[in-house]
């Protein structure tokens, strides 16, 4: 059977996140409709539907899984609740779209994996900038050979620490499986996995620097690329300044982008330094979606799927692992026990 000509999305839990960078999308993507949405809160539901024009809503998962008119989910809700919902979609049988980070852990991410690979239903996870140009470009200078084999690669994110800004459920293990590194540090890792192949050998370590939270508030990870070249990251979201720097060095080269700017990428030879100023659209996840949307019509294929996904949450595990005692239980019910906490 041909695959349907529109997939009419649901969104389970239209937050902040469905305002502007995921919602439109799915109305903006051609062959692609936005038919219900769900929030625990249904007046909120409501009035997300309203404003956005969206003919259906509930304030019940199950009801818009269910729905006829669904042919496809979008998962918006934390990461705590992403297993369950993903679980529910797939014996639904329908693709199944989940936000980042995949899970609260790699041994989450393994479940979804293997559910949907046993059911033979697709599942993508919201990585966005493996659809971005400028992700895009710098991959081609790497794939084309233009910074030559690749030696080192760097990364550092360092952060004010905004008393004003509650990070909300971003802290609290039990929603989103650690500290603000799952939720912006696995942005990063996925970009490296995206223009460099799977990080290999991820090892690494996490503490607290003074935040009021019991999750880490800094990160360091060293790794290897799949040719060999040696890698480190690290994050502070404690820091007294901001940094977002990437920086891939080869043999012919320098590539410098940030993760979260909009600024050009820069590539500095000993002839020079090129910028390649490619913007980002408003609609930020939109690229991605119309891939994913392609693909379920057999038009393409969509670079961020479960699997990809899984593979950065087993990276941020190693270096979590300490921290935590352990990634392979449920963690977020013994904090009493995580030899990191202080």
């Amino acid at each position: 059977m041909s695959p349907p000509t529109t997939t009419r999305w649901g969104i389970l839990g239209c937050g902040n996140v469905c305002e502007v960078k995921s919602g439109p999308g799915f109305q903006q993507a051609e062959g692609s409709a936005l038919t219900c949405v769900m929030r625990r809160k249904p007046l909120m539901a409501e009035d997300y539907a309203t404003r956005h024009g969206v003919p259906n809503w509930t304030g019940d998962a199950d009801d818009l899984i269910e729905d006829p008119d669904v042919d496809a989910v979008y998962i918006a809700t934390p990461p705590g609740t992403h297993l369950e919902y993903a679980l529910k979609v797939c014996a639904a049988g329908k693709p199944c779209y989940v936000e980042k980070p995949m899970a609260r852990s790699g041994v989450e991410c393994d479940r979804m994996v293997q559910s949907f690979a046993d059911a033979g239903v697709p599942l993508f996870v919201a990585y966005y900038r493996r659809g971005l140009p400028r992700f895009q470009k710098a991959k081609a200078l790497i794939d084309t050979g233009a910074l030559g084999a690749i030696k080192t690669v760097e990364y550092r994110w360092e952060g004010v620490a905004d008393p004003s800004n509650d990070p909300g459920w971003r802290v609290q293990a039990e929603y989103s499986g650690g500290g603000l590194f799952l939720d912006m540090g696995s942005h990063t890792l996925d970009i490296l996995d995206y223009m460099l192949g799977p990080l290999q050998s991820p090892r690494g370590d996490a503490k607290t620097t003074g935040s009021a939270y019991d999750v880490e508030d800094a990160v360091g990870l060293q790794f290897a690329t799949g040719s060999g070249a040696e890698g480190e990251a690290s994050w502070d979201f404690n820091g007294d300044k901001h940094s977002d720097l990437i920086t891939i060095t080869g043999g012919h080269g320098e590539l410098l982008l940030s993760t979260f700017g909009n600024e050009p990428v820069r590539f500095r030879t000993a002839a020079g330094e090129e910028t390649y100023d490619l913007p980002n659209p408003e609609t930020i996840q939109q690229p991605l979606i119309q891939m994913i949307v392609d693909e379920l019509r057999g038009e393409g294929a969509c670079p961020s799927t479960g699997q990809t996904a899984a593979r950065t949450s087993h990276v941020m595990d190693a270096a979590l692992q300490s921290y935590y005692g352990g990634r392979d239980d449920d963690f977020w019910t013994r904090p009493d026990t995580w030899p990191g906490r202080r």
